[in-house]
């Protein structure tokens, strides 16, 4: 039987556990409401996801078809997955902001030749090699993951959701996503801890990770966006919150957001310096990549993670370039970025 952990105050949380992932699960939360149970994301759109789901909330003393609502914090498969399975089950309603709630309608509309040929292009662009890219023009047409449920209810930055005998606020936090939010719990902590309420945090606060930040993809949109300088902004606002525990949807609670804020904002600039160093010689977003520090060798480093390590070396370059701390080679194909 699945095990809900009870954090007090009526809010619980489930282990949803997300399939060949070293992420593990991610955390569901249940939200007491006079209207009935909210979840707070839903995890991974698979059987043994959703049998851990609906026996959790059994164990929670409620069902799946009893659920109220669905607020998700961000578009990934690993939270937003099993919302429309939710609200079939129970006519819930599902709520997300609307620059992931876009994501997700793209996602739905697009053809899966579409996403793959954005994907070979953006790569060419970035200077993979073609042994990289091959696999994507010879990938099957039908994909996974690509009809997520569309939500219906906006969520717009600042406001007081509609939680019954509940007072929680969409705290908008663009970076991992476009439409990443955080949700500030504005009640006294349950074990009155000192600070101001609870932080649902999603992906964008984790006590151990630190969460990826990639480009914004939208194959019709030629916006030169910064994820990462929306990011850290993103950061500061959240560290002057100053909640009592921040509730995350991966690994564990954990007090005191502003040290972990400053513990990002830190690592992120140490990483802008030493890729900058890097930039002693003119590179390619793919040979950043390769340069770059992670948790393993390069080539140890497996083809899909390979594609996101590009993704955020990119994103950090769009950093340096909006500083001022590197630019473009003029007429370089693909283009290579150089320290100024």
């Amino acid at each position: 039987m699945t095990e809900a952990f009870d954090h007090g105050g009526g809010v619980r949380s489930l282990r949803v556990p997300i399939p060949d992932n070293p992420l593990g699960h991610t955390l569901v939360y249940v939200v007491d409401t006079d209207r009935g149970p909210v979840l707070i994301d839903t995890g991974w759109d698979d059987p043994e996801s959703w049998d851990t789901l609906t026996e959790g909330l059994t164990a929670c003393g409620t069902s799946v078809t009893e659920i109220h609502g669905v607020v998700v914090t961000h578009h990934h498969p690993d939270h937003h997955g099993l919302s429309g399975r939710v609200r079939e089950a129970s006519g819930a309603w599902i709520a997300m902001h609307a620059a992931d709630t876009a994501v997700v309608r793209r996602t739905r509309q697009a053809r899966p030749e579409r996403w793959l040929s954005y994907m070979a292009d953006k790569l060419t662009a970035a200077g993979a090699p073609e042994e990289h890219i091959a696999p994507l023009r010879a990938a099957p047409r039908a994909l996974p993951g690509l009809s997520p449920a569309l939500p219906d209810r906006d969520i717009a930055p600042g406001e007081l959701l509609d939680l019954p005998g509940r007072r929680v606020r969409a705290i908008w936090t663009p970076g991992h996503t476009p439409g990443h939010v955080c949700l500030h719990l504005e009640e006294t902590h349950p074990a009155r801890l000192p600070g101001h309420g609870r932080l649902f945090s999603g992906d964008h606060l984790l006590p151990e990770i630190t969460p990826h930040i990639g480009l914004y993809e939208d194959p019709d949109d030629s916006t030169v966006t910064d994820p990462l300088g929306d990011y850290l902004d993103s950061l500061e606002r959240v560290g002057r919150l100053a909640p009592a525990e921040v509730l995350p949807a991966h690994q564990h609670p954990f007090p005191d957001a502003a040290a972990r804020v400053r513990e990002l904002l830190a690592h992120h600039e140490d990483r802008l310096t030493a890729l900058r160093s890097l930039l002693a010689e003119p590179l390619t977003p793919w040979q950043l990549a390769e340069r770059m520090e992670w948790n393993r060798p390069w080539d140890q480093i497996p083809y899909g993670s390979r594609t996101i390590a590009v993704s955020e070396a990119e994103a950090h370059l769009r950093r340096l370039v909006k500083l001022g701390r590197a630019e473009a080679v003029p007429g370089s194909e693909p283009v290579t970025y150089v320290a100024v």
